[in-house]
């Protein structure tokens, strides 16, 4: 009877290409921002778009933009767009969402940081190393969000 049991798909996961898909770089306050003492204030955001290309094959794209603030002015800002295609065969669909969301991210975002640290040194800026990102936290705080705005219907949820 043994030979007959099923077995579960035997999980496959393998990253296909990463590139750089866009890229900008902006001082538009140069060379003036140069003269003052170098302080800024740093703001990052971070998105993550999936674009499913077949039935195992996704694109996710990662895209980092950092701007630098003296004062009120703009002393650059830098937008990076890494992806990657990811081959994904054998998950739950409920492990689908934290593979594309989280794990997938994680992979593209050391890339990300080094051309964003490139482009700011080459823009004549002091070197920018942007600090790890826990992309399991953010895809969890993105997973409580969208539960809570979920318009509530009175439905429990099915578990699959």
């Amino acid at each position: 009877m043994a030979e007959h049991e099923q077995h579960p798909p035997e999980r496959q996961f393998s990253v296909q290409r990463v590139y750089t898909k866009d890229v900008s770089f902006e001082s538009p306050n140069a060379p003036a921002i140069f003269r003052g003492e170098w302080k800024p204030k740093h703001d990052l955001n971070i998105t993550t778009k999936i674009n499913r290309l077949d039935e195992h094959l996704y694109e996710v794209v990662l895209s980092v933009t950092v701007s630098a603030l003296m004062e009120e002015k703009t002393a650059f800002i830098v937008e990076v767009q890494q992806a990657g295609i990811f081959s994904m065969s054998g998950f739950a669909e409920s492990e689908l969402g934290p593979m594309l969301g989280a794990y997938c991210p994680t992979l593209l975002f050391p890339y990300a940081r080094e051309v964003v640290s490139d482009l700011v040194v080459k823009g004549s800026f002091p070197q920018l190393v942007l600090q790890h990102v826990n992309f399991d936290a953010l895809f969890a705080q993105h997973q409580q969000q969208a539960m809570d705005q979920a318009p509530d219907s009175g439905a429990k949820p099915s578990q699959h």
